[in-house]
């Protein structure tokens, strides 16, 4: 090892044996590693950032830039053209705290890195959405959204919830003046943003239905979701559900959905749209009144030119102009009822006299004596058939025993004794004697003849000859 100071030039040195050795080191190409930064920033994915804006810049292309940072940190952000519909809902204005949504990107060229966004919401928006929805879900099903009261045609006085210093109430008034200028309308002035909002807009609704209005329109002008968020809240929801006159909601604009206009019976996308729904058009109205009248005219012309023709036929009558034409008429009906009612006399009496006639012959076709004298004729007719039919079956039955008896007299034993065979039994009795084996000497035998029998003693049997 060479002393030290004993070179001075700085590549010439040599490592102390005592030093660890160094660990290898992966070697990047700048955009190497720059590729592997964004490879990484995209493996997170879309991301939610919550934090404070600051520096916003709009470009001519239309791009907006911003930072978004905390105390410890900063992040740039950008929003495209062409995901402007990202700032519609939401004022982006330095200083306020917001959660943008998006993807992180790497600008190789400048080795910086920032977020990409497609959506802004005011910090703590989510929560107030997930309270919002929870709300609705608990209304809807108590069937608060259900009722649907029709609006009166003509309404004596309008009701009005809104600010008398807002722009709502100027586009309500407005459209009163285009429809029908002067047309009843009565204010309760309330604010229509703040903490202490939905209380007041409450209590005004109640005060206008106890001033006995016809119909009452609760309209706002647009604005975000926390603008609105009054609308939202019970004290507002409960006062309209308990008005005893139908509640029409125009809160915001026609995107803006709040539950004031699911709660009224008619919900209105604006609040001129809510004036044109309540007011009635007087030029309309005025046209329906004209027709009306024109109708009403034309129906009295008619009817009074239809009484005049009939005047005007009657005073023509004959009957006016010589009252004996009446007496004249009404004797001709008398006498042409008089022949009516003759004919009707005769038809009928000769109806009735043949109804006697043919109820004459029936009687007589029934009589008793023609009833007694066919029963009498009919009893000896069935008299002679029962005669034959008694007679006939016994000449059968004794044709049947002569037959029978000359069957039995060609098989019977008696004819065969007739031919010389007689019949030997036992004077004791039993069956006839069929060998002589069965015959002891001194037995006393029985024989029967054709005619009369022989009575016998046994001196000798000759068994077995023939």
């Amino acid at each position: 090892m060479k002393k030290s100071g004993a070179n001075t030039d700085p590549f010439d040195w040599e490592p102390k044996e005592d030093l660890p050795p160094q660990p290898s080191v992966r070697l990047f190409q700048v955009s190497e590693l720059t590729r592997a930064i964004k490879t990484q920033l995209d493996d997170l994915g879309r991301v939610a950032v919550e934090g404070e804006v600051t520096r916003i810049t709009t470009a001519a292309s239309g791009h907006t830039y911003f930072d978004l940072k905390d105390i410890d940190a900063k992040i740039a952000c950008t929003v495209w053209r062409s995901a402007a519909g990202a700032l519609a809902r939401v004022q982006l204005k330095e200083g306020a705290q917001v959660v943008v949504h998006g993807k992180l990107d790497v600008y190789a060229p400048r080795g910086t890195y920032s977020l990409n966004v497609t959506k802004i919401e005011i910090a703590g928006l989510g929560a107030l959405l997930a309270k919002l929805e929870e709300l609705k879900t608990k209304l809807e099903l108590a069937g608060w959204f259900d009722r649907h009261r029709a609006l009166p045609t003509l309404p004596r006085v309008i009701g009005v919830v809104t600010s008398r210093d807002g722009a709502a109430f100027q586009d309500f008034l407005r459209t009163r003046s285009m429809r029908w200028p002067g047309y009843p309308v009565r204010l309760a002035h309330t604010s229509v943003q703040g903490a202490s909002a939905a209380k007041e807009i409450g209590a005004a609704i109640a005060r206008l239905d106890a001033s006995r209005v016809d119909v009452i329109v609760v309209c706002r002008g647009g604005g975000s979701l926390e603008d609105l968020w009054a609308f939202n809240e019970l004290p507002v929801l409960e006062a309209i559900r308990a008005c005893s006159v139908p509640v029409v909601s125009g809160v915001g604009h026609e995107t803006d959905t709040t539950l004031c206009d699911l709660v009224a019976d008619v919900r209105a996308h604006t609040p001129t749209d809510a004036a044109q729904t309540v007011i009635p058009e007087r030029a309309a109205f005025v046209d329906r009144l004209e027709r009306a009248r024109n109708d009403l005219g034309r129906s009295i012309d008619s009817v009074l030119l239809a009484r005049t023709h009939r005047l005007e036929r009657i005073a023509a009558s004959s009957h006016l102009k010589d009252p004996r034409t009446i007496l004249a008429r009404r004797d001709e009906h008398v006498r042409a009822l008089a022949r009516t009612l003759k004919g009707l006399v005769s038809s009928r009496t000769s109806a009735a006299a043949s109804r006697l006639e043919r109820a004459a012959a029936k009687l007589a076709r029934q009589s008793p004596a023609l009833t007694l004298s066919r029963a009498s004729a009919r009893v000896e007719a069935l008299t002679e058939r029962l005669r034959h039919a008694a007679k006939r079956p016994l000449e059968l039955r004794v044709r049947r025993l002569e037959l029978a008896e000359r069957s039995l007299a060609g098989v019977s034993p008696l004819a065969v004794l007739s031919r010389g065979y007689s019949i030997t039994s036992r004077s004791s009795g039993g069956p006839p004697i069929r060998d002589a084996a069965d015959v002891a000497t001194g037995a006393v035998l029985v024989t029967r003849l054709a005619h009369g029998s022989v009575t016998s003693k046994v001196e000798r049997s000759d068994a077995g000859s023939e």
